[in-house]
């Protein structure tokens, strides 16, 4: 990540002004894109930052934003009237609208934290591209999505625009797939929340999440969207194949997606006696006990630009069974057991050899997980956000932005 010297920032003397473009964020839907803009900005404003935002809200998010930041005197909000949910018009409001409103405020730059920008504005940009998964896995959007996707994304190089990205491997994504030079490309890596740690009183839980947790057979679990690069028809075929002695359930969490269809024909196999558990739209609270209380988290996918699940599943104190695919490897390093992917038995068969690790082995690599899961923080994620900005800026100031 670029580096910049006290001498340099002269922006971090001043009160900056940034405009966050939230348009993308409908909530409950946009998945680890929510997490990473709600924490960081949390983090940000919660920090000792001279700093003051203004929120471009739409009507499918603006309460839930002004319930959580509506505190932070520093936070001004302008709405636009419109839903997100039809992302067309969300795009369109973005290019002509969004511009007009950002226009009326002292903006220092505009942070669009959902991939996409206007194409023009009258202030800096930085955008957050987190991943560049359409490239690699185009069945997981319409043909449309994915054209006007990079269309908007090969932009920010003709504009040469600013980004931020999660790891060094979605770095290297974008740098491979676009002409954004690298030292405009920051990398601010996710983390994990301490709760994740914190033992979860019954009480606070939902019936339904009580209910799985204290059933008598020991689950596995795996937190994930049915998207077709997630591979969870792969880990309910895997789970098909353990021998009918081994007592665990499934528990899988998430929404339907594109690769449902799989999915689904994929649970009709399923042997009597085998059990697949699937609950969506659980409280945080909720989450953090079914992690918690599995004997094997499981993250098959194929592609990740970070990997969040891997690593609140380590600092809840689970082990993990995952892919050296993309970003993985970098969040779990040897915290985590692996199984190949390309090798459709080896799952069940790396299943079987997590779930028969010696007390000693396990416990030593669920500590080890859950020590590399404290060495990221949403605080340290701001800070790295925050260098940016004022990295930006000062660019501008010495003459050098276009």
């Amino acid at each position: 990540m670029p580096s910049y010297s006290s001498a340099e920032k002269v922006f971090s003397r001043k009160r900056l002004t940034v405009g966050i473009n939230t348009l993308f964020l409908i909530p409950g839907e946009v998945g680890g894109s929510e997490t990473y803009f709600v924490q960081t900005l949390s983090a940000l404003l919660g920090g000792d930052y001279s700093l003051d935002v203004v929120l471009f809200t739409q009507l499918d998010n603006d309460a839930f934003l002004r319930s959580i930041f509506s505190k932070y005197s520093e936070v001004t909000f302008c709405k636009l009237n419109f839903r997100a949910s039809s992302r067309v018009m969300r795009i369109l409001r973005e290019q002509w609208e969004l511009p007009f409103r950002a226009a009326q405020y002292p903006l220092d730059l505009l942070w669009s934290p959902g991939y996409t920008a206007p194409l023009f504005a009258g202030c800096r940009q930085v955008v957050s591209v987190l991943d560049m998964q359409y490239k690699n896995f185009s069945g997981d959007f319409s043909e449309l999505a994915t054209r006007v996707m990079d269309f908007l994304i090969q932009a920010i190089s003709w504009k040469r625009s600013f980004v931020i990205t999660i790891s060094e491997f979605s770095k290297k994504e974008i740098l491979k797939y676009t002409s954004i030079l690298p030292e405009r490309v920051f990398v601010t890596p996710l983390a994990v929340e301490d709760v994740f740690s914190q033992p979860i009183p019954v009480a606070d839980i939902s019936q339904e999440v009580s209910d799985v947790i204290s059933r008598r057979e020991p689950y596995l679990l795996c937190v994930s969207n049915t998207y077709p690069h997630k591979n969870v028809a792969a880990l309910i075929q895997a789970f098909t194949d353990l021998p009918a002695d081994y007592p665990h359930h499934l528990v899988l969490i998430g929404k339907p997606a594109r690769g449902e269809e799989a999915v689904r024909k994929a649970i009709d196999k399923l042997p009597p006696g085998k059990k697949v558990f699937r609950l969506k739209g659980l409280g945080k609270k909720d989450l953090i006990a079914l992690y918690q209380h599995a004997d094997l988290f499981i993250f098959p996918s194929l592609y990740e630009g970070f990997g969040l699940p891997v690593l609140e599943a380590m600092r809840a104190g689970t082990l993990v069974l995952t892919t050296r695919c993309a970003s993985i490897p970098e969040v779990a390093e040897d915290c985590a057991v692996y199984f190949d992917p390309h090798a459709p038995e080896d799952l069940a068969r790396q299943i079987q050899a997590a779930l028969l690790l010696p007390t000693d082995s396990r416990s030593g690599l669920v500590e080890r997980g859950r020590k590399r899961a404290q060495g990221f923080s949403w605080i340290q994620t701001a800070a790295k956000t925050y260098d940016c900005f004022c990295g930006v800026c000062n660019r501008g100031s010495a003459g050098r932005q276009p």
